[in-house]
C-alpha cells in the first residue's frame, strides 16, 4: 500500500512539475493529464480514494484546458466512482460535471446514463426531490434518443417516488402515460397490465372509488385485454371492498391475488 502511495505521490508532483513548466500549450495538458492518470490508478491500488479522485478532477481540468471535453466527461465519471466510495454527494457532483459536458458535445445517451445515476444516489440519500428532477431528466433524454423502454423504466422509478411522497395524482398520471406509451410497441405491451396496477393503487390511496371506477373504464380504453385480467379483478374488488367498507373482503381480493402473483 505504501509503495503504491508513495508512487502515486511521485506521479502527481511530476505531473504539477509538468504544469508549471514550460511547453507547447495543447501538448503540456495532455502530458500532465498523462502523468496525473498514472497517480490516480496507484492511489486507486493503495485504496486512497480521496486521493484518487481529487487527481482525477486534476485530470479533468486538464483535458478542458486542451479543449477536450468528452475526455474531460470521462475523468469526472472516474472522480465520481472513486467519490461513491465515501461521499455520494461529491459523486453527485462530479457526475454532474460530466452530464454537463455530455450534454454540450451532444452525447445525449451519456447524459441520460450518469443523469439516472445521479438520480439514483439522491434516491439512496433519501433526497427525493432531487432524485425526481434527475431522473425525469434522465427520462427525457432518453425519450429524445428514442429509447423509450429505458425512458419507461425511469418514469415508472419517477412515479414510485412520487407515491412515496404521497403524491397519487401524479404518480397515477405518469402510470398512465407510461401505459398508453407501451400499448402500441409490441416489446412493451405485456407489461401494461402491471403499469394499470400500480396506477389503480395510487387511485385506491386517494380513498376515492368513484375515481377508481371511472379509471377502470380509462384503462380499458387503454388496453381493451384489461378487463379479463386478475389486475383488473383485484382493482374492481378492492374499490368494491372500500365502498362497502369490508376490511374482511379487501384482505381476501389481495390473498387471492398474492397467492398466484406476488404482489409487491
Amino acid at each position: 500500500m505504501g509503495d503504491h502511495e508513495a508512487r502515486g505521490d511521485d506521479f502527481e508532483k511530476k505531473a504539477e512539475k509538468k504544469l508549471t513548466g514550460w511547453g507547447i500549450f495543447g501538448s503540456k495538458y495532455e502530458d500532465a493529464a498523462d502523468l496525473f492518470d498514472k497517480a490516480a490508478n496507484s492511489f486507486k491500488l493503495a485504496k486512497n480514494w480521496s486521493r484518487a479522485a481529487s487527481v482525477y478532477i486534476k485530470i479533468a481540468n486538464c483535458h478542458l484546458k486542451g479543449d477536450s471535453k468528452h475526455e474531460a466527461a470521462s475523468a469526472y465519471v472516474e472522480a465520481a466512482n472513486c467519490y461513491k466510495k465515501f461521499s455520494p454527494q461529491e459523486a453527485a457532483q462530479a457526475l454532474n460535471q460530466a452530464v454537463n459536458l455530455f450534454l454540450e458535445i451532444g452525447r445525449l445517451n451519456m447524459a441520460a446514463r450518469y443523469s439516472k445515476d445521479i438520480g439514483e444516489i439522491y434516491q439512496q440519500e433519501q433526497d427525493l426531490e432531487k432524485a425526481t428532477d434527475y431522473l425525469e431528466r434522465a427520462a427525457d433524454l432518453f425519450d429524445s434518443e428514442g429509447q423509450s423502454s429505458q425512458a419507461n423504466t425511469i418514469k415508472q422509478k419517477v412515479a414510485e417516488i412520487a407515491a412515496q411522497l404521497e403524491q397519487y395524482p401524479k404518480a397515477t398520471e405518469i402510470f398512465e402515460g407510461i401505459a398508453r406509451q407501451s400499448i402500441n410497441n409490441n416489446l412493451l405491451k405485456y407489461g401494461v397490465r402491471g403499469i394499470l396496477l400500480n396506477a389503480g393503487i395510487c387511485q385506491l390511496c386517494r380513498g376515492d372509488p368513484v375515481a377508481i371506477t371511472n379509471s377502470l373504464e380509462r384503462y380499458q380504453e387503454i388496453d381493451p385485454t384489461f378487463s379479463g385480467t386478475r389486475e383488473y379483478k383485484l382493482l374492481a374488488d378492492l374499490a368494491a371492498s372500500m365502498d362497502e367498507g369490508d376490511i374482511a373482503k379487501f384482505t381476501d381480493a389481495i390473498k387471492e391475488f398474492d397467492s398466484m402473483t406476488r404482489l409487491v
